[in-house]
């Protein structure tokens, strides 16, 4: 019987897991390598059936509350003209800019405090190494003696530490769709109320936000290029790709690049998904980005990590051993991650344009969109991916702990 738990990774998977468990009565410990909680980063969504695990968490009001309240995007050329719009309404709410949208951060904040009082989150810390015996695990870290546990769960994103402990090497895992995104707060120059600014180039692009009330703004970078060529712990590294990448770039552009070097919350790395054969191994389980990272062109990793860290948590309490709930829990994700991996790879596809030309022709697509006959069939796709689950209600399990 599972009773004791360590979940490596405290962003948003790692604490919605937690939050789960703790109500099913398990005894939960999260540890999390950055010293404290990292705030800002980039602007996350929750769609379809993660709005509903949103509300089953009851966490509803607390995450709308935080949300950023953007209500569209402007394409713009280097004039700043406006050449197409889409509002956040559009799609029912599901669109490119979501219905909840929040900052990565602020997410995570929200469910930091909503389990704090009941889950014990050691920061400064992760994990080092794991041995597996047939009744539990043993957990070294990189600072205090080890430790039993008779689950861990990898929650620590595209690169998890875990994952490469306990399943080997990320380069066997980690697809990369071609594109190094860079986020970073500056200041909102451009006055922007709840709105969004969208600049493209062949290969490579920028969007400017504003936050926090609009009085900052959240920058992001795009150009081309794969996790081959960067380190990804190697901030200035990136900084000197970046400039590189966009050297000669117009619009907000080069001010941008200025703000870089200042901003407190940079985070760069490449756009990639993760595809493994099984999500566990003996006791050890992945979640979230660790596990099946959708990647920022999908728009559903934040959902993902919220409907697996449900299933998972339910699937633990409902069964009588780790095996069984691990085998449920992919049983029943395993073809709703493929839904929204594949969404993310087809969007990949059209992320950047080569030419002018195509970029024109992507305005044109935007503009027309609303209008177009295969505005349902479109729709239909990514409701599709959206809802891809049937969400079991785990309340009614009597396996319950308590």
């Amino acid at each position: 019987m599972t009773k004791r738990v360590l979940i490596v990774g405290a962003s948003i998977a790692g604490p919605a897991l937690a939050h789960w468990l703790h109500r099913y009565g398990f005894s939960v410990t999260v540890v999390e390598q950055a010293p404290r909680l990292r705030p800002g980063g980039q602007a996350v969504d929750v769609r379809g059936v993660g709005k509903e695990v949103v509300r089953r968490m009851g966490l509803d009001e607390q995450i709308r509350a935080a949300c950023t309240d953007t209500n569209g995007v402007s394409y713009v050329d280097e004039r700043n003209r406006e050449r197409a719009r889409m509002r956040s309404d559009a799609f029912g709410g599901d669109g490119m800019v979501a219905e909840i949208e929040i900052l990565r951060g602020d997410l995570a904040g929200v469910l930091h405090e909503a389990t704090r009082h009941d889950v014990e989150y050691r920061f400064g810390r992760t994990i080092t190494g794991v041995e597996q015996t047939r009744d539990g695990i043993t957990a070294s870290f990189t600072s205090g003696p080890p430790e039993s546990f008779d689950v861990v769960v990898g929650a620590d994103g595209l690169h998890s530490g875990v994952r490469s402990l306990v399943f080997g090497p990320e380069s066997r895992y980690v697809r990369d769709l071609g594109f190094l995104i860079a986020f970073f707060t500056v200041p909102n120059r451009l006055e922007l109320d709840h709105w969004m600014l969208s600049y493209a180039e062949p290969k490579r692009g920028a969007m400017i936000r504003g936050i926090g009330d609009n009085r900052e703004a959240m920058a992001l970078l795009c150009i081309q290029g794969s996790s081959a060529d960067h380190d990804h712990r190697d901030p200035a590294g990136q900084k000197a790709l970046l400039r590189e990448g966009l050297r000669q770039a117009k619009w907000e552009v080069p001010w941008l690049l200025e703000q870089m070097d200042g901003a407190p919350d940079f985070h760069c790395d490449s756009c990639s998904q993760v595809h493994m054969p099984s999500w566990s191994a003996g006791r050890v389980a992945l979640l979230g980005d660790a596990a099946y990272c959708s990647s920022p062109m999908s728009g559903q990793g934040t959902t993902l990590a919220l409907v697996g860290a449900y299933v998972l948590a339910g699937e633990l309490a409902a069964a009588d051993d780790h095996a069984t709930a691990f085998a449920a829990y992919e049983a029943k994700m395993r073809d709703f991650v493929t839904l929204n991996q594949q969404l993310g790879a087809d969007n990949a596809k059209h992320a950047a344009a080569n030419s002018r030309f195509g970029i024109w022709m992507q305005y044109q697509m935007i503009r027309l969109l609303p209008h177009l006959p295969g505005k349902a069939l479109m729709q239909r796709k990514m409701l599709r991916a959206f809802n891809g689950i049937d969400l079991p209600d785990y309340d009614l399990v009597p396996a319950a702990r308590g």
